[in-house]
């Protein structure tokens, strides 16, 4: 099965592994941090993690909380015969002077609204172009 973990960090809250890679990111001078093996597993849970961590920014700046940094970690398996996911886990921590009623209201606008989770949720068709 094999559990693919990542984490995406961001602000007071990003990664310092060794071997995390930085990018820049519009919500936080800093940038974001990326901890993940290179592997297609990893990178869709990446993409769960990193989709969370932008609207955390996102919605907090709309409901008017202060974020000082977020990390979201994301993982799950895969049937190794058919490469059938078995489902993705994420957390989110959030670094901020808001309540814990504030930062759960926060995280259920984003659990509601965060596209890839969404996308991923309701499924898709995938082919190979020409």
């Amino acid at each position: 099965m094999g559990d693919f973990r990542v984490a995406a960090g961001a602000g007071t809250l990003a990664g310092s592994a060794a071997g995390a890679v930085h990018f820049p990111h519009p919500w936080t001078a800093g940038g974001v941090t990326v901890e993940s093996a290179f592997s297609g597993a990893h990178l869709l849970h990446l993409a769960t993690a990193g989709c969370v961590l932008n609207d955390v920014y996102r919605e907090a700046e709309r409901l008017d909380i202060t974020v000082r940094g977020v990390r979201v970690t994301a993982s799950g398996g895969f049937d190794l015969e058919t490469w059938q996911s078995t489902g993705i886990e994420y957390g989110v921590e959030v670094d901020g002077p808001g309540s814990p009623d504030e930062v759960r209201e926060l995280l259920q606008a984003v659990d509601a609204i965060a596209e890839i989770p969404r996308a991923i949720r309701a499924g898709a068709s995938v082919w190979r172009g020409p």
